[in-house]
């Protein structure tokens, strides 16, 4: 006859096979690996995508952009952690020609790997279907710290030649962490039509008043794979003003304000 086990022992059994949740470090730089959606009707994988993920100590963004046609999106907002669960409460979004600037938040479950992370959102809507929405991503980032890493909202840009000043009407966010950064805009077109513009790749300081970004992806031919040596001036740690001089003598200048919980 078999003998049953005690009732304090099963319980010794479950805790220790049951797998233990621990609060989930963000802070970094990741690349999305691959992207998977599953519901009754779809089970699509896709390896080719081009995105971007950073994680300051308050905030994340994203960027992605499709390489067959430079359709971009990108999101940022601040976060929260719980164990192994993160929400991202996103305040701006904008992917190709729509823009939501309502607050929304997402329920991410995370999972760390050897490389990096994966996210998982259970219930995401796809055609009125309930999707299982996961996302892996490869940490890339390296241990550098600068006087702009954070996330920023542009509060001014202007193109300078001579004695005229053109402004440029844009609504842009940008982030710095890890030796990466992304900035990604929307803006209208002479026809009033909405478009996304994104950037992403990594930057490097070069002495106190300069640094370098140098783009690895980018919804403009322009910006794709290209360096960028720009000049900076800090006004105080929530404040910074960019200068870009262009090769035919004009300087694009844009002013950033630090993001705040």
């Amino acid at each position: 006859m078999r003998r049953l086990l005690p009732i304090g022992l099963l319980l010794i059994i479950s805790c220790n096979t049951a797998e233990k949740k621990v609060t989930v470090n963000m802070p970094g730089a990741y690349k999305m690996v691959s992207q998977s959606a599953k519901n009754a009707t779809l089970d699509s994988t896709i390896t080719t995508g081009q995105q971007l993920k950073i994680f300051t100590d308050d905030f994340v963004m994203y960027a992605n952009v499709n390489p067959a046609d430079s359709v971009s999106a990108f999101g940022i907002g601040s976060y929260t952690v719980k164990m192994d669960t993160v929400i991202e409460n996103m305040i701006y979004r904008s992917s190709d020609t729509s823009t939501v600037d309502t607050p929304s938040s997402y329920t991410l479950l995370i999972k760390m790997t050897d490389n990096g992370f994966q996210q998982v959102i259970p219930d995401m809507m796809i055609n009125d279907q309930k999707t299982i929405w996961t996302e892996s991503y490869d940490a890339v980032g390296k241990a550098v710290k600068t006087p702009i890493d954070g996330a920023w909202k542009q509060t001014s840009s202007y193109f300078v030649k001579g004695t005229d000043t053109i402004p440029n009407i844009v609504t842009q966010y940008k982030i710095y962490f890890n030796g990466y950064c992304i900035w990604g805009n929307s803006y209208k077109d002479a026809s009033n039509v909405k478009h996304t513009g994104v950037a992403f790749g990594t930057f490097e300081m070069k002495g106190d008043n300069k640094f370098r970004e140098s783009m690895t992806a980018s919804t403009f031919s322009l910006v794709r794979g290209h360096d960028f040596d720009i000049d900076l001036e800090l006004n105080g740690t929530d404040e910074f003003k960019q200068i870009i001089t262009e090769v035919n003598g004009g300087k694009t200048v844009e002013i950033y304000q630090r993001l705040k919980k």
